[in-house]
Formats: C-alpha cells, structure tokens, sequence
C-alpha cells in the first residue's frame, strides 16, 4: 500500500472519523516529527498560563531553552511593566508581559512553528479563517497601526494580527476581498 496513503488513513483509525475536524495535518510534517513544538491554546503558550510567574528560569524551563531570553522594562496605561522576549538569533519570536502579581499577563507568538490546536499559524491568509472582517475585527492602533487584529474563532482569549498591503488610512478597515489575502503576523494570548 502507498504510505501517503497509510497517512493519511492513520488518524482516522487512531482517532476515529468524528474527531479529524480538529486535527491539524500540519503536524503531519516532517519538522514537527522530532521533539514537541509548543501549541497556543486557550489555557496559554504551551504550559505557560496565567500562573506561571514572570522570571526568566520559570519561562526558560518551558521553552526547553529553545529562545534566548532578554527581560525589558516598559510603560503601559501609566504603568511601570516588565516583560520578556524570546530570541532565535536576533529575532524576537516570542514577547511575554507580566501583571502587577508578576505573573504572565500577555504572550504575543511570531514564530512561524507555533500553531492553535486547529492548525492557525503566523502566515495563515485571512480567507482560511474569515468570510467577514464584521463584528470580529478592529483597526490596530499604536503598535499594531495600519493592522487589522480579528478575535479567533477558537478561544476569546486569542487575536490574531493580520498584516497586508493597503494604500488606505491607518485608521480605516480593509474591504473584505482585500483582506482576504493578508496573513497573520503575529499572534497574541491574553490572560483574561
């Protein structure tokens, strides 16, 4: 028997017919066969949530000491806050903020191998997610200006930042059928 073929059959014996809709066949990919890459979820970035405290060792653990932590301070709403990025060479791929009880507050994801649990990744196209940017997308304002941030439709706690061409105002939505070919560019976790 052909073995894509094999693959292709494997999660609906190992799983059963009814569940293969949340399956992701991304993960059937050759990167994501040796170690365990982290997921974006409802509960957080794999198992970093909204308890795990705001210290590079607590995070590093997580991470399998895969990124290179660099902490950072900044201000939000008046507020003195800090947060920590995670690098792969000099990229930022991960930014974690923390909350006044230092805790993870805020994971924004732009690794490209992080996916949700049904498949949404940084570079997904509008299209696969959304008919209508109506009633679940906003302008981006501030640092995401000239972006378009929609709630997933997999957990309320999820944004996706959806970056494209447009001649338009920053302060103004791209029409649906332009929209419809921006990708996402960063993904963002938020504790409540």
């Amino acid at each position: 028997m052909n073995i894509r073929i094999v693959l292709l059959l494997v999660p609906f014996f190992i799983t059963g017919c009814s569940t293969v809709s949340n399956f992701s066949w991304s993960k059937l990919s050759p990167t994501n066969w040796f170690g365990s890459s982290l997921e974006l979820n409802n509960a957080g970035l794999g198992a970093i949530s909204a308890v795990t405290p705001m210290e590079e060792k607590a995070l590093n653990q997580t991470l399998n000491g895969d990124y290179r932590l660099r902490k950072g301070m900044g201000m939000s709403n008046g507020q003195v806050t800090s947060y920590y990025e995670a690098m792969n060479d000099d990229k930022v791929m991960l930014v974690f903020h923390g909350n006044s009880s230092n805790r993870v507050e805020r994971i924004e994801v732009m690794d490209k191998s992080i996916e949700t649990p049904k498949g949404s990744h940084v570079g997904t196209p509008f299209s696969d997610l959304y008919q209508k940017a109506f009633d679940v997308c906003r302008v981006g304002t501030e640092d995401d200006s000239g972006k378009v941030l929609c709630r997933s439709p997999e957990s309320s706690r999820i944004t996706y930042v959806f970056s494209g061409e447009w001649m338009g105002p920053s302060e103004i939505m791209p029409s649906d059928d332009k929209l419809k070919v921006w990708t996402i560019s960063k993904m963002i976790w938020q504790s409540k």
